[in-house]
C-alpha cells in the first residue's frame, strides 16, 4: 500500500500535498513547527521534529510509510541530512521536491557567500541599510555590526539580537512592485538572502536589481546525493513510477 510522509512548509510542498489529496493518495503532512500559525493542509498533519534520524527512521516503520518526500526548505540541512539517513534505516525511497536556485543575470550586483558567518563579514564595516532576509534564526550572527536592519518575518519576535531593527511581518508570495517600494522607503543599500530559489521569493531580487542594491548571496548548503526533483508534477510521476498501481 502507498501511503506518503512528506516533509513540508514551503510552497512547492503544499502544491504536492493538494496533488496527494486530489488523487486520493495516503499521506500526512509534517511541519518542523517553526511559525506559530503555519499554512493549513488538505493531508493529516503533524507538527515538531522526530528526534534525529533514528526517530525520523521510527516513524516511518510505525506508520506504515512506502515512500518519503523532502519538500523542506533548502536550507533546512538537518532534516534533509536526516531524511536521508533514515530512509536507507526504514528501507523506504526518498525523493526530494527542491525549487532550483536564483542565478544573477544583467544588471545584478551580487556576491556569493558560504554561510552567514560569511554573509556578516562581507557587509560594509560603515554603517548601512541592510534588508536581512533570512528568516529569524541566525540574526545573533548580525549582532556586532553598525548598521540599521530592516526583517521581515512570518511571526512576530519575541526578541531582537539587533539593537537597530525594524520588523514587518508578513507572508509571501511578494511582488516586485511591492517589494521595490519597502527598499526604496527604507532607503536599502544591501541585500542578505540565502539562495532559496523559487518564484514567490524573488521580488527582492528583482527591486535590488531596479534600485542598484548590493546582494550578498548565501549558497545552498551541501547535502549527501539524492533524487531531486523540481516540480510536483515531477515528485507525483515519481510515485506514479514506483507504484504504478497504488498512486
Amino acid at each position: 500500500m502507498t501511503r506518503i510522509l512528506l516533509l513540508g512548509g514551503t510552497s512547492e510542498a503544499s502544491a504536492l500535498a493538494r496533488l496527494l489529496a486530489r488523487a486520493g493518495v495516503a499521506a500526512q503532512f509534517s511541519y518542523a513547527g517553526r511559525t506559530a500559525a503555519p499554512v493549513a493542509q488538505p493531508l493529516p498533519t503533524r507538527i515538531g521534529g522526530f528526534g534525529g534520524p533514528e526517530g525520523l527512521a521510527r516513524h516511518l516503520r510505525d506508520g506504515g510509510f512506502s515512500h518519503l518526500i523532502d519538500a523542506t526548505h533548502p536550507f533546512a540541512a538537518q532534516i534533509s541530512a536526516n531524511a536521508v539517513v533514515a530512509a536507507a534505516m526504514a528501507g523506504v525511497p526518498l525523493l526530494v521536491l527542491q525549487r532550483p536556485e536564483w542565478r544573477a543575470g544583467a544588471g545584478d550586483d551580487w556576491c556569493h557567500v558560504r554561510d552567514i558567518e560569511q554573509a556578516a563579514q562581507a557587509l560594509p564595516r560603515q554603517r548601512a541599510n541592510v534588508f536581512l532576509a533570512i528568516g529569524k534564526q541566525n540574526l545573533a550572527a548580525f549582532a556586532g555590526l553598525p548598521h540599521r536592519f530592516l526583517l521581515r518575518l512570518v511571526d512576530e519576535p519575541a526578541a531582537l539580537p539587533l539593537p537597530d531593527a525594524q520588523v514587518v511581518v508578513a507572508r509571501g508570495p511578494f511582488t516586485a512592485q511591492g517589494d521595490t517600494r519597502l527598499m526604496r522607503d527604507r532607503a536599502v543599500t544591501h541585500l542578505v538572502a540565502k539562495n532559496a530559489g523559487g518564484i514567490g521569493a524573488a521580488a527582492k531580487l528583482e527591486a535590488a536589481r531596479s534600485l542598484g542594491v548590493r546582494v550578498i548571496m548565501i549558497d545552498r548548503p551541501a547535502m549527501p546525493a539524492r533524487q531531486v526533483v523540481d516540480s510536483p508534477e515531477l515528485a507525483m510521476a515519481w510515485l506514479h513510477q514506483l507504484a504504478p498501481r497504488g498512486v
